[in-house]
């Protein structure tokens, strides 16, 4: 199913440059308190191809490996401007993700499928982990298994309507599957809390194997974590680039990294794969 496409470009530019000022804050506070991060899949692929945003794309998503992540979620608060709030599955027990999201307060983003979620997306951007790749194929094959599970049990547990890439009798029938699921784990008292312990626990079992220069380390919200895996050594140093108005940091090595996720990143996707997060509620707030 194609991605539904704003029908005004100046509102998709205007989220586009207020998200903006959410990533300048972000780079900000990271540089306060020394703490690494990256430009991640398509804000990275953006950077290079567009010097900011690919034109339809609507977020922002950044990295950082797990121990600077949770030194992120720990110290940030303190230092964030009046107008930024950190968000997560522990700050609020109804956010559907297993990443973290830094968002602009008074502000609603809500993608069209979580209309009718408790949670409702404010402006933001997209945080995520990434967790050590067990060396055992087996073993991160168990793991791969359990945090899909986990993670696709999250978004079910808010809502009984997702994104399907699917079309036909196979749309109907993973779309009812979704729909039986959703209302089982809120009629048996499935908590979010729960589905979120067990997605992270999965995502951080290898984190005290031995690593080295060619360990790689994965993003496991993602249905194929290995898709934009990194080692450190292909990260650091960072490099500065040009987003937008701003400047923000990224692999050295990013023409491997993009490149073993998607290929040849310089070519433009077909018009009916131009990935978004069309919102049904949208509201700048004091950004108006």
């Amino acid at each position: 199913m194609a991605y539904k496409q704003y029908d005004d470009p100046a509102v998709l530019r205007k989220l586009q440059v207020v998200s903006t000022l959410i990533l300048e804050e972000f780079d900000r506070v990271c540089a306060q308190l020394h703490i690494p991060y990256f430009s991640y899949a398509g804000t990275a692929i953006g950077a290079i191809r567009h010097n900011g945003f690919i034109p339809w794309d609507d977020d922002i998503d950044v990295a950082l490996f797990r121990e600077d992540f949770e030194r992120f979620l720990r110290e940030a608060p303190a230092a964030l401007g009046d107008a930024f709030e950190l968000i997560d599955w522990h700050t609020d027990p109804h956010f559907p993700a297993c990443n973290a999201t830094l968002a602009l307060k008074g502000t609603y983003c809500v993608p069209d499928e979580f209309m009718k979620c408790r949670f409702q997306y404010p402006i933001s951007i997209g945080i995520y982990a990434l967790d050590q790749v067990p060396r055992d194929p087996k073993v991160y094959r168990k793991q791969a298994r359990r945090t899909w599970l986990w993670g696709r049990l999250s978004f079910l547990r808010a809502t009984p309507h997702p994104h399907l890439s699917l079309q036909g009798p196979q749309l109907v029938a993973v779309r009812s599957a979704c729909f039986i699921t959703h209302w089982l784990m809120k009629l048996t008292g499935f908590s979010p809390a729960f589905i979120h312990q067990r997605w992270e626990k999965a995502a951080r079992m290898a984190e005290h194997d031995t690593a080295d220069e060619k360990t790689l380390y994965a993003d496991y919200t993602d249905m194929n974590p290995l898709a934009w895996a990194v080692t450190k050594a292909e990260v650091f140093p960072l490099i500065e680039h040009t987003f937008e108005n701003i400047t923000v940091k990224l692999p050295h090595a990013y023409d491997t990294i993009l490149r073993r996720g998607y290929g040849d990143y310089m070519q433009l996707p077909p018009e009916d794969n131009r990935k978004n997060h069309h919102p049904g509620r949208l509201d700048f707030g004091d950004y108006a």
